[in-house]
């Protein structure tokens, strides 16, 4: 399938020679205006074309399960070959569909997520640890289990699924990730997708969330303490708000954001919202039991976290007490939190520019490397 982009930046072109598996919103969910969409020229036929899915968890796992009347021994997918910009990523539509380990499932791709990691991944900041090239990137994805291994004793066929397929992030992670039609994925890193949100909403969730609880247990967190939530509009830091406010009990929450996204902050539960365009959080005379930088500023971080306190650096130079983790995937973390996200009470926050298609892919990439998004990067759909 050829597939033109009119974006800016660079096309996406088909990557030879063929890969082998063997060798290599608040719901205002926030949902937000619709994006202009970039004219996408398909030459594949209409039968071909995924469909936007319901809202209805039963509805879109039954939909999407239809169209797998058989799994193909090849799929389209995106690829780099090598390490650097936007400008590495291919398109491959010879890919071939990787094998089920016993412990896996297959997932037919309805939705994946960005992350920051995904294009320090593609950067090759992680070289040494990085599973062999070429490579097919994503961490976050939401879909429908079409295969299952023999050692797999929750999941079945037709499931509708969400998780972070990669159980370290930095260590080994799989060489066929989630920006692709297919992916096979431990049991262990999956859950049932909350029942309540479509494949869009829930892509965005996994490694965001895990890194969000982890983090916030890491530091001993706890009900009465408060907390002060860097880049809190962003992927993790809007879930840290929301799990920090329902989950686990925080007397008093502010977050960081620039002025447009204020109102966004205490949607989410943060009791003071601070645009750091105009104010220096640092000069805040309260201190704060745990501060969760979410945005690289652990220099500052440390000036207002009370004495005995903790520090989150998820990216940046770390100053003392800060630390940094690396997170570990865990379905059984999606499960916990699972009754939260059907009752309402966490919501996901997808980027208004979302979701962006397939063809979209360098696009996307370009756009979380800014630093700007809001909340998560999805692609949808995948063909």
């Amino acid at each position: 399938m050829e597939t033109t982009m009119t974006t800016a930046v660079p096309k996406l072109t088909t990557l030879h020679p063929r890969i082998s598996s063997n060798s290599f919103s608040l719901r205002f969910s926030l949902t937000f205006p619709a994006k202009k969409t970039a004219l996408v020229k398909h030459t594949c036929s209409p039968s071909h074309i995924p469909l936007r899915v319901s809202a209805s968890s039963q509805s879109q796992a039954a939909a999407e399960a239809t169209k797998v009347s058989s799994i193909p021994s090849e799929m389209k997918a995106c690829v780099y070959g090598e390490y650097g910009g936007v400008e590495v990523l291919k398109f491959d539509d010879k890919v071939s569909v990787p094998e089920v380990k016993e412990d896996q499932v297959l997932i037919k791709v309805v939705a994946a997520a960005l992350n920051p990691v995904d294009a320090k991944r593609r950067q090759g900041k992680f070289k040494a640890t990085d599973s062999p090239l070429p490579t097919v990137p994503g961490y976050d994805v939401a879909g429908v289990v079409v295969k299952v291994g023999n050692q797999v004793k929750e999941l079945k066929e037709g499931d509708a699924v969400y998780g972070n397929i990669n159980e370290k992030a930095l260590e080994g992670p799989k060489q066929f990730g989630s920006l692709a039609e297919y992916t096979a994925v431990e049991e262990k890193l999956l859950a049932l997708k909350p029942k309540n949100l479509d494949f869009i909403q829930a892509a965005g969730l996994p490694l965001a969330i895990e890194t969000a609880y982890e983090g916030l247990e890491r530091t001993g967190f706890s009900a009465g303490k408060s907390i002060l939530v860097l880049n809190g509009a962003g992927g993790v830091g809007s879930l840290v708000i929301q799990l920090a406010k329902h989950v686990f009990g925080a007397s008093r929450i502010a977050a960081t954001s620039s002025t447009g996204k204020l109102e966004l902050l205490k949607s989410l539960g943060a009791d003071l919202a601070i645009d750091y365009t105009k104010e220096n959080f640092e000069d805040l005379p309260e201190k704060f039991d745990v501060v969760y930088d979410a945005i690289g500023q652990c220099d500052k971080a440390v000036k207002v976290v009370k004495e005995g306190g903790s520090v989150v650096a998820l990216t940046g130079a770390v100053t003392p007490p800060g630390f940094r983790f690396v997170v570990t995937s865990n379905g059984n973390t999606l499960k916990t939190l699972n009754p939260y996200l059907e009752s309402g009470k966490i919501k996901p926050v997808v980027d208004p520019k979302g979701p962006f298609t397939f063809s979209q892919v360098a696009e996307a990439f370009s756009y979380i490397e800014t630093n700007r998004a809001t909340g998560k990067v999805v692609i949808h759909p995948i063909p």
